[in-house]
């Protein structure tokens, strides 16, 4: 897992512990969003984007959600990979970890817009960014389950 991209923002929002717990929670339950719908269906018909008050986050509706991912990733995640699945627990480990050290503050209109960017452009970062898929072509076939990602340290 690599979260050292946060060096390319100049928000200074996403400088802080707060930010980047933000910031990744909403790509954690962006790809749980993304695993609840059928292949070309709409982001919007996932459970999970239901129950999210885009622009009027509280701190306690995300820890709430996240509270959930495990059993979540687990069952969404199912029939894709139990390599993403795992993945998206530890991002989410790694979220939760940064919220709790950003202390109690709100998420304010700062952590709105974080978490619903990172929301929606979540397999961007999470592919792109964070688990990096290797390359295909210098790679022998995925038989380890991971679908051909690799997590960096």
């Amino acid at each position: 897992m690599d979260v050292g991209f946060f060096s390319e923002f100049k928000d200074p929002y996403l400088g802080t512990e707060e930010g980047q717990g933000a910031f990744l929670s909403g790509v954690s339950l962006g790809m749980l969003a993304r695993g609840q719908i059928a292949k070309g269906a709409s982001i919007d018909s996932s459970p999970l984007y239901k129950q999210l008050r885009f622009g009027r986050l509280q701190r306690r509706n995300v820890t709430a959600l996240m509270s959930r991912v495990p059993e979540l990733a687990r069952v969404t995640m199912s029939e894709h990979s139990a390599g993403t699945a795992g993945m998206i627990e530890s991002l989410c480990a790694k979220a939760g970890d940064l919220i709790m050290r950003g202390g109690d503050a709100e998420l304010g209109v700062n952590g709105n817009f974080a978490f619903s960017v990172a929301f929606m452009n979540a397999p961007d970062y999470f592919y792109g960014k964070i688990f990096k898929k290797k390359d295909k072509e210098s790679e022998a076939p995925d038989t380890d389950g991971t679908d051909g990602i690799e997590e960096e340290n």
